[in-house]
Order: C-alpha cells, then structure tokens, then sequence
C-alpha cells in the first residue's frame, strides 16, 4: 500500500512540473525581429546592412515627422493584423509611397522621405 501511494504522489508531482513547465512556454513574449519589438515600425542606420539595432521604433499608428535620415536604412514593418507603414515625401504623412506590409521590410533610401505612417 505504501509503494502504491509513493507511486501515486511521484506521479501527481510529475503531473505538476509538466503544467507548469507548458504554462512558461505559452507565455513566453514574442521575439523582435532585428532588433525591432513585435508591433512596431523600426528605422535603422544608413548602411546598417544586415539591419541589427534600429534607431527609431514607432508603435502609434498616423504620421511621424523624420529628420537628418540620409542614404539607405532598412525600414521593417513588425506590426501584425495586416497593419501596413508608408515612406512619405512630404511632412504629416503626405506623399506617400507603396504601403509596406506587415512582416516585410524594404531597405530604402531615405533622403527624400520627410515621414513615415502607421496604418491600421
């Protein structure tokens, strides 16, 4: 009888450790992609080739303004739920270009390009 209840406890105890192992797992976060969290729009330096530590990450959706970005950066969109990011012309998100879809990215040069925007 004792052997059956040592058994049984070994067994609940090794029940236990499974669940809780697999409850670490699932709640693991995302990881980035280059660098740049899950959810956001990174810029990273001119001829930083491949993209490693971005310079700017953007997670709100509009326009923002850019300044001083020269030459070719890579642009990745890490947003998710087919969210897309432009390379505009002009300031406040005008002049837009292509839309960047999400889980892509393009290396660019940013010399004309006066913002980016996030779109839902």
């Amino acid at each position: 009888m004792r052997k059956m209840f040592r058994g049984a406890a070994a067994l609940a105890t090794a029940v236990v450790a499974v669940i809780a192992l697999s409850g670490s797992v699932e709640a693991k976060p995302a990881d980035a992609w280059a660098g740049c969290p899950d959810g956001a729009v990174c810029i990273y330096p001119q001829n930083q080739n491949p993209a490693v530590k971005p310079t700017h990450v953007f997670y709100s959706y509009g326009a923002h303004n850019l300044s001083n970005q020269f030459g070719n950066h890579w642009v990745l969109n890490n947003q998710y739920g087919g969210a897309t990011a432009n390379l505009c012309t002009g300031s406040g998100g005008s002049g837009c270009g292509s839309p960047i879809a999400a889980k892509t990215g393009v290396y660019a040069d940013l010399t004309p390009i006066n913002s980016i925007r996030l779109n839902r």
